[in-house]
């Protein structure tokens, strides 16, 4: 009987959220494989940035217009074509690679095309998943999509290896074009996603007017303000601590020991794993704000364990805890939007949201790694008073830099939590 209640309404969406996620391992998987052959190429750790880069930036600078274009037009149609255009991607790549003409500027190019598609197809996909799902199955759905996630950043490399060792990058990429071609299948054929009424009303709206309805709204409404507005400064914090140097961090503190980084970096996957299935099978929480709080708050104090011990096992208990508290944090953030948000106005706002979290996130990153590069790895190696006082705590050598400025993040996240929640109870119900 209660699993009966689980799946309760969800049919449709299980079976578009499985389709979509054996197309998103073949797509890890490619893009997996395209990093060792781009490294292999070109033998620098700039190519490879740049290939990240160009999967990024595009996404975060159209993405204001393409929430716009999610609410007035039809979703299903939207997924199709982002999916199709995803395919002649990959197709194109098989192509050049087959006739010995691929070179690391079609993948460049390919990747800035793929990521302004993705654009338009997320705030699509999330708009198509709040008519899926019934509103009290919200937070089993986004459940459900973490743990599928985190199930392919661990398979993807593993799989990917294995086919790019006994098949080559031709193999690879057969395999995520078969991806492609079931998700699309299922898409087309088998899953029906409702048209909203408002949605001629939108189109005869001048578009620059529609564009800016996501952000107007989201101003108008102060929870998602200043809930949106936290998570961009959670998120500029994490990259500047663990969530952008951890892998820096392990290695200066193992000497360049790659299997201990692979422990910890499972150790994140099978924590948003681990943290997704706990919200699928949790009842749901009335005060999610306060419940995002604390688990933001959980995921800086790994930060603290990090930063005091040298300790493998300790960096994998922190790792996998703070993640699977990260898991639980996005899920119940995605199940507040869905609620608080009309549906008409769900891929605007979405858009907006995104925009706005994730600005500080280049930022972040950089400011991260010019600390740990330029203050405090050189503090610890420096003859100082200062230094001196930070060994016990911290160690001394390649990493206890990092490890201060990891301890200090995670102090300063924590404080932010503990305002942000202060300010929670505060204001009006």
């Amino acid at each position: 009987m209660k699993k009966l209640n689980i799946v309760k309404g969800l049919k449709s969406f299980l079976l578009l959220w499985s389709s979509q996620a054996v197309s998103s391992l073949g797509t890890a998987m490619t893009e997996y494989a395209l990093i060792v052959w781009t490294y292999r190429q070109e033998g620098t750790a700039v190519s490879i940035t740049l290939l990240t880069l160009c999967s990024f930036t595009p996404t975060i600078l159209f993405r204001f217009a393409a929430g716009a274009i999610a609410d007035r037009w039809d979703k299903k149609r939207i997924m199709l074509a982002a999916d199709l255009f995803a395919a002649c991607g990959t197709f194109s790549v098989y192509l050049l690679y087959t006739f010995s003409a691929l070179q690391v500027w079609h993948l460049y190019l390919i990747n800035v095309l793929l990521s302004f598609m993705n654009a338009f197809q997320e705030p699509a996909a999330f708009v198509a998943t709040s008519f899926l799902v019934p509103k009290e199955q919200y937070a089993r759905a986004s459940g459900l999509q973490g743990f599928s996630g985190a199930a392919v950043s661990i398979l993807a490399p593993a799989l990917g290896a294995g086919l790019l060792a006994f098949g080559g990058l031709k193999t690879v990429l057969i395999c995520d074009l078969c991806s492609f071609f079931a998700a699309f299948v299922v898409l087309l054929l088998f899953i029906r996603i409702p048209k909203i009424e408002s949605a001629e009303k939108q189109q005869r709206e001048p578009f620059r007017k529609t564009c800016a309805e996501g952000f107007r709204f989201v101003r108008s409404h102060s929870e998602l303000l200043r809930l949106i507005l936290f998570m961009t400064c959670v998120n500029f914090l994490a990259k500047m601590s663990n969530d952008g140097l951890l892998s820096p961090f392990v290695l200066a503190r193992t000497g360049d020991n790659q299997q201990t980084l692979g422990l910890v970096q499972s150790s994140v996957a099978l924590g948003v794993m681990a943290g997704s299935l706990v919200v699928t099978w949790m009842k749901p929480v009335k005060n999610k704000l306060k419940l995002i709080g604390i688990s933001t708050a959980l995921v800086f104090s790994g930060n603290i364990f990090q930063s005091l011990s040298r300790q493998p096992a300790v960096w994998c208990a922190a790792a996998f805890g703070s993640y699977a508290m990260a898991a639980i944090m996005n899920a119940h953030m995605t199940v507040f939007m869905r609620e608080q948000i009309p549906l008409e106005l769900q891929g605007r706002v979405f858009s907006a949201e995104s925009t706005l979290k994730n600005c500080a996130i280049p930022l972040g990153l950089f400011l991260g790694g010019l600390l740990a590069d330029r203050v405090f790895e050189p503090l610890m190696i420096s003859d100082s008073p200062l230094q001196e006082w930070l060994i016990p705590l911290f160690g001394e050598g390649m990493g206890s830099g990092i490890a201060v400025q990891f301890f200090m993040i995670g102090i300063l996240g924590m404080l932010l939590c503990l305002a942000y929640l202060k300010m929670s109870d505060d204001s009006p119900a």
